[in-house]
């Protein structure tokens, strides 16, 4: 049976280090600040502001809420983008997806300041991550960086898999595990063969969004599942959480795998406020700490 790999273990260890972080930088009358942006009702979205609101408070930081209305232009979006951007006590900006069918949501990630896009969506970190410079790094992929490192320890010559291809898991992904020396393919729904590229892998990254897409008996014995997909369904009349791979089918094969829920999914928060102290201490010229 494979080993658990425990992300919400990792990622409380991890905000306890970063809140360890913000006193020192309290000391210096320096307080983080992360702003959120929510256009609309979504009822996912709602649930997903709060959670990193609350974690936020919880390790000292400041938390911003700016909540539009549904029928908010983008105009009106951008100029609000815009003050965050000039606000000193802000020091990451994130805006909340999706976005109502009226807004370009490429157009207003790529207003916020790349110094404050904690999400690591904007253009330029983009850019920077492929051309190995400082940037910072999408949330969901570092979490899951971290947890492949922490596992494995060095990944340097591992041949690894992502089934998925978005600009906010699959293609960062593939930059971060090339920068560790793995020799990646990147798959997806439409991909010929799936199932032997995903058997020839050491490591399988599961971001496609279909729920048990990726067959237990399709990884190679020994591998290391790190599986995002977060999929709502229901079985034996009841609803489940699961992810893109088919967990217990995989558990038997795999050398260890992350759980849906408790593994990747802790993780996104984690490294949110990660990046929130890290365009801190960039904007203050104060040395940032490595946590993995």
């Amino acid at each position: 049976m494979a080993k658990l790999i425990n992300g919400k273990e990792f990622a409380d260890n991890l905000c306890k280090k970063i809140a360890k972080e913000v006193v020192k930088l309290k000391d210096q009358n320096i307080i983080p600040g992360l702003a959120v942006v929510r256009v609309g009702e979504d009822s996912a979205s709602k649930i997903y502001i709060n959670m990193k609101a609350k974690k936020t408070e919880e390790i000292g930081m400041n938390s911003y809420a700016k909540l539009l209305s549904e029928d908010t232009d983008e105009k009106e979006l951008i100029d609000v983008i815009k003050n965050l951007n000039n606000d000193e006590k802000v020091n990451g900006i994130l805006v909340q997806l999706p976005l109502p069918k009226q807004i370009n949501a490429d157009s207003v990630i790529n207003t916020i300041i790349p110094e404050k896009d904690v999400d690591g969506f904007h253009a330029i970190n983009t850019g920077r991550l492929w051309t190995n410079i400082d940037a910072l790094v999408p949330c969901t992929p570092l979490g899951c960086k971290m947890l492949l490192l922490n596992e494995l320890k060095d990944l340097s010559g591992k041949k690894a898999i992502i089934v998925g291809r978005s600009n906010i898991v699959g293609k960062p992904m593939a930059a971060l595990l090339i920068a560790e020396n793995c020799t990646v393919t990147i798959a997806h729904s439409k991909t010929a063969n799936l199932e032997e590229e995903i058997k020839k892998s050491d490591i399988v990254v599961a971001a496609v969004g279909v729920p048990e897409m990726i067959k237990g008996k399709w990884i190679k014995p020994g591998a290391t599942v790190i599986d995002v997909g977060i999929n709502r369904i229901e079985r034996d009349g009841k609803q489940k959480l699961v992810g893109d791979v088919e967990f217990e089918e995989a558990e038997k094969i795999a050398g260890s795998i992350t759980p849906v829920p408790g593994g990747v999914g802790p993780m996104t928060i984690a490294c949110l406020l990660h990046n929130t102290l890290l365009a801190t201490c960039r904007k203050n010229n104060k040395e940032f700490p490595r946590f993995f």
